[in-house]
């Protein structure tokens, strides 16, 4: 393994191609350090393909590049049970583009996995052993030793178990079931959760940390099933349910609840009340990438509700090939609505808007500090670009945290494990 210093990092705003969605759940069991009070938390976040990062308080701001030749772009993983070592990911210039399209050429585009340890300010690359395809993304860390690799060739997509440097590779699902993503470890780090994009449709699967005794958790033809999250105890898997087949854009959905066994599946909202599909920005500067709702540690759950009639600035457009996975075209005049950060009591329906807005504004990409005492969003207004904002655990007047580098956009914020 090679090994090369670092003093900044950009970072991938999105690499969805193929469903490669990116899921930094933290893995339970593996000795993470614990809160301390009186410490200041922390965010990583996204501007103009940069990553950052920054006090919840707004200072200590400070941007990074690592220095590897050819890297392109780079995306922050991760964490290992220290808190000090994380997973990156780089890619190279896209194989896809005019006349390449997107399916056809994105997983062609070579990838690089990193082990980055923050103290010491090093860079070193992995799983570069027995190497399976040119296109790795980190799925999920099992340990401090194996992580589950999404890989993708021409013959398809499928997550493979692997030792750090490559070694040991096992297949964790099989080529040909459709893209596996989204993947989630259980508290007790006994099950994995995942959803998979299958030739029925998009459904919810669990297995063992090693892929056996799968069990399909939820399917149905009529929804795109997306994005399990493990409750703080382990009895439920929270995922969004998208009516693709009328709404192609997958702008919205709602909220699903089930036991990881299939059993005592719940619909906790109705009309598509969830902004799925965020995007946003002007022509000149975009962006997106799906949302996700989030369990609170007390088991309750945050999400970007949508106000009755909303429809966002950015038109879907089905009749035309998708190029760039995204395929949609500006329509400010069309626009109206937002949505709020809610909070969402699973137990018995309760409903708290934790923000509101007039004019209305769009919130998403929401999140509980580690500590539990503030919450992280992106608010965005209609054509603009977003910004990050914090707010106590309770709502009130969010504080505006960032707008980005040179005011161009901050967006995909993820707390840091621990307290520094």
């Amino acid at each position: 393994m090679s090994a090369v210093s670092s003093n900044r990092r950009q970072f991938l705003a999105q690499c969805a191609a193929f469903g490669v969605g990116l899921s930094w759940t933290a893995c339970r069991g593996l000795g993470q350090a614990p809160i301390l009070e009186g410490k200041l938390e922390k965010l990583f976040f996204n501007s103009q393909g940069r990553t950052a990062l920054i006090n919840a308080d707004g200072s200590g701001l400070r941007s990074f590049d690592f220095n590897v030749p050819d890297q392109v772009t780079w995306q922050p993983g991760p964490f290992l049970s220290d808190g000090r070592r994380m997973i990156f990911l780089s890619m190279e210039a896209r194989r896809d583009g005019p006349g390449r399209p997107f399916n056809e050429y994105y997983h062609q585009t070579p990838t690089h996995l990193w082990l980055y340890d923050i103290e010491s300010d090093s860079l070193t690359e992995i799983c570069t052993r027995e190497r399976l395809a040119v296109f790795y993304t980190p799925a999920l860390l099992l340990s401090d030793e194996r992580i589950l690799v999404q890989v993708v060739r021409d013959s398809g997509g499928q997550i493979f178990s692997m030792n750090f440097d490559g070694s040991d590779a096992h297949e964790f699902t099989r080529l040909g079931e459709g893209l596996p993503y989204g993947l989630t470890l259980s508290p007790d780090g006994e099950r994995v959760a995942y959803h998979l994009a299958s030739p029925q449709g998009y459904q919810i699967w669990t297995s063992r940390s090693d892929g056996s005794d799968r069990v399909r958790v939820a399917a149905n033809p009529d929804h795109l099933y997306f994005g399990p999250k493990w409750s703080p105890d382990g009895r439920w898997l929270l995922f969004q349910a998208c009516r693709y087949k009328t709404d192609t854009g997958h702008d919205w959905s709602d909220l699903c609840i089930v036991h990881p066994d299939g059993s005592d599946f719940r619909m906790l909202t109705e009309g598509q009340a969830m902004w799925f599909g965020a995007s946003y920005g002007h022509p000149e500067n975009r962006g997106g990438g799906s949302n996700m709702a989030e369990w609170t540690r007390d088991g309750q759950i945050l999400f970007p509700r949508r106000l009755p009639n909303s429809k966002v600035p950015w038109e879907f457009q089905p009749l035309r090939p998708d190029t760039d996975h995204f395929n949609r075209d500006y329509k400010p005049k069309l626009a109206q609505g937002g949505t709020e950060v809610c909070r969402l009591n699973p137990n018995d329906g309760t409903l708290e808007r934790l923000t509101q807005c007039d004019p209305p504004v769009w919130d998403f990409r929401i999140s509980e500090s580690p500590s539990g005492k503030q919450i992280v969003f992106c608010r965005a207004k209609t054509g603009g670009m977003p910004e990050l904002f914090v707010m106590g655990f309770d709502g009130g007047t969010p504080r505006l945290l960032t707008s980005g580098f040179e005011r161009r956009g901050a967006d995909h914020p993820r707390w840091l494990p621990v307290l520094t």
